[in-house]
């Protein structure tokens, strides 16, 4: 049985001894058909890109992606992109400044994300007894960004609310942004402001600007110091709690990216409050060679890096897989937001963000 069985296993062996040799040489073509692409991108995305699923993905499709994080208006002004393949920075107006600069480019939008305001529940329950929040179906809560704007030229404070024994501070109702003159969350927040300020519509003339700025400048002036980058102020709202951070815009997908880490960030007592109206961040990759442009095309169309964004909190043009998600993990967002409007041009928001940085100098 042994002069039989020697041979079958003599051959087993040099079978398997030669899969390993092909599966080793073949992963070293894979590797060496491998293209480096380095981009720049907004803090908000740097988890995805790190994530070890993503890269693997991401080398099937012959890709070794190298980033750099940067504040999204930085990465337009602030950065010689031709030493780049791509940039993608959150926001529309930001992907407009790039492409005003480099000239016609190829862009793509894996996926997008609502602006929100990270608070308390405490904070919350103030806010509805003072018909600024409500609940929906007990389940998640919507800021009306009227009264809050009324508040904010009133200069309102906490301590003068209706109910305010949870939060009985001194200083005034406001909401704490990135730094305008660097990151688009901010931009995004001057953005839903204006419309407010322009009597709910889209602002769209020099006039219609300059008649809205005074009341918009002191939102970011009465801030104090600001985060350049996105991931500034949620750092903050996690470790400092309610007394230093009671209401921080932020991107929806930073709170649910927390939430769905282990251990998770999210304590019982943090909620998302969502504007209305609202505004998404679109997330918009520029390629700047051929190279990054191919990446963007991969992003957008390949199923499995659009399951990914969706576990990292983006919404993408699949909103069945973020209800599900939303629904696995007992996550209080909304499946679909119906109020959005538009941030206004790329020429008045930069117009109105110039104004601002000249007030801050």
């Amino acid at each position: 049985m042994r002069r039989v069985l020697a041979p079958v296993f003599g051959l087993l062996l040099l079978a398997g001894v030669g899969y390993a040799i092909y599966d080793s040489m073949n992963g070293q073509l894979a590797l060496k058909s491998q293209v480096t692409v380095t981009g720049l991108i907004g803090s908000e995305k740097e988890a995805f890109f790190a994530d070890p699923r993503v890269q693997k993905a991401l080398q099937r499709h012959g890709l070794q992606v190298k980033v750099e994080k940067a504040g999204s208006r930085q990465i337009a002004t602030a950065f010689d992109l031709q030493k780049y393949d791509f940039a993608f920075p959150a926001g529309q107006p930001a992907a407009d400044k790039i492409l005003q600069g480099v000239g016609k480019r190829p862009t793509h939008v894996p996926f997008f994300t609502p602006m929100v305001i990270a608070s308390w529940k405490p904070i919350a329950a103030i806010l509805e007894t003072n018909n600024v929040v409500r609940q929906r179906d007990g389940i998640y809560y919507w800021f009306d960004l009227d009264r809050y704007f009324e508040w904010t030229q009133q200069e309102t404070r906490w301590k003068d609310l209706k109910d305010s024994a949870a939060y009985p501070v001194n200083k005034s109702v406001l909401i704490r942004s990135t730094d305008v003159r660097k990151s688009n969350s901010a931009a995004m927040y001057l953005a839903l402001m204006s419309y407010i300020a322009n009597g709910q519509r889209v602002i769209a003339s020099r006039e219609e600007m300059e008649a809205a700025l005074p009341r918009l400048i002191p939102l970011f002036l009465r801030q104090g110091y600001t985060e350049y980058s996105s991931e500034g102020p949620l750092e903050n709202y996690l470790s400092m709690g309610m007394g230093s951070s009671p209401l921080v815009m932020i991107y929806e997908s930073q709170f649910i990216h927390e939430a769905l880490k282990t251990p998770s960030g999210i304590r019982e007592d943090m909620v998302l409050l969502y504007p209305e109206p609202g505004l998404f961040t679109r997330h918009v990759l520029v390629g700047l060679s051929e190279s990054g442009a191919r990446l963007g095309q991969v992003l957008s169309d390949d199923p499995e890096l659009l399951q990914l964004a969706t576990e990292h909190g983006f919404r993408t043009t699949d909103a069945t897989a973020f209800k599900a998600q939303a629904e696995r993990r007992n996550l209080a967002v909304p499946a679909q937001l119906v109020q959005i409007i538009d941030p206004p041009s790329y020429e008045i928001l930069e117009s109105m963000i110039q104004t601002i940085e000249h007030k801050m100098q």
